[in-house]
């Protein structure tokens, strides 16, 4: 079978890097031949123009460049053919550092003590064990789990929390609407990973972050968000450390990106800011699967890391 063709379709950033992956082995184009381009197979993808994909009369497969989809159902003349979200060790590996390192700088005080170094003030705060201490990470599936795995072998304990149950050794689990309070309130440092889906647009709000231990080693509770912008509110955030609810915040994600100048989240003194950089997609790594894949699908096989499309990921 001869090879198809791809449509890298992608805005935000320059696609030359994944242009010139893509293209040594396929032929490659940034915009269709006409409305109706017939010899584009394969679509590869990052927020997409609305109704771009939608006339491709031979389009069998639809690839995204991040680890999110939330942006390919923002389509809303989106083709019903399968769609293959990125599962790459590499971005596997970038985001459990980032959470590592948050959850670490957390709880070894790092606000603390750069506070304490632009007073040049020598004082040693009590410092609790990883094993006082219980991270909760909503969102236990591939990232999640991998994070999970590097926290205990800290010392940390683990919750997860996820729409079905996910047992893994070592972590307490909880699952579902029935699960989400008790696994709020076993859990000191809330680590989110979730997908955005209609059900987890802003679902980390004021109440829920009110459900959080407070009572703990830290001093109080804390938030980190390495997942989607839209699954938290911002004033919500902000509100909650204002007001004693939130001791400490690590955001790499908003409601509204790049985040605006005039936010007050880049001056708040107990928010560490990071630009959605906590898991970057690497061409380099990800482009090989997709041509593998594509390579597999034209000889009678199934695609893998398929989408499920009532879940929304």
């Amino acid at each position: 079978m001869e090879k198809g063709r791809i449509l890298l379709a992608v805005t935000g950033f320059h696609p030359q890097r994944w242009h010139e992956l893509l293209s040594a082995e396929r032929d490659v184009v940034l915009e269709p031949d006409g409305a109706k381009d017939p010899s584009i197979t394969y679509a590869v993808v990052w927020k997409q123009r609305p109704n771009l994909l939608s006339s491709l009369p031979n389009l069998r497969a639809i690839f995204s460049i991040g680890a999110g989809v939330d942006h390919i159902f923002a389509d809303p003349g989106l083709p019903k053919v399968p769609i293959v979200k990125v599962v790459a060790d590499n971005l596997t590996q970038y985001m459990t550092e980032y959470v590592v390192w948050r959850v670490l700088d957390h709880h070894r005080q790092g606000l603390l003590y750069r506070l304490q170094q632009k007073k040049k003030a020598w004082h040693d705060p009590p410092q609790p064990p990883a094993g006082d201490i219980s991270v909760g990470i909503m969102g236990f599936g591939t990232l999640g789990r991998a994070a999970a795995s590097v926290l205990l072998s800290l010392g940390f304990k683990v919750n997860g929390w996820a729409r079905g149950d996910k047992p893994m050794a070592g972590v307490s689990t909880f699952a579902g609407e029935a699960g989400l309070k008790p696994f709020l309130n076993a859990t000191d440092i809330l680590v989110v990973l979730l997908p955005l889906t209609p059900n987890t647009q802003g679902l980390i709000n004021y109440g829920l972050l009110k459900e959080l231990r407070k009572r703990n080693g830290l001093g109080g509770s804390v938030l980190i968000n390495a997942g989607r912008g839209r699954l938290q509110k911002d004033a919500d955030i902000a509100r909650a450390l204002d007001d004693g609810t939130l001791k400490e915040a690590s955001l790499d994600v908003f409601e509204v990106e790049p985040l605006p100048k005039t936010s007050p989240l880049w001056g708040h003194p107990k928010i560490f800011v990071t630009p959605h950089a906590a898991a970057t997609s690497d061409p380099a790594h990800l482009v090989p699967s997709m041509l593998r894949q594509m390579d597999a699908f034209e000889r009678g096989e199934k695609l893998e890391n398929l989408v499920d499309r009532n879940a929304g990921y």
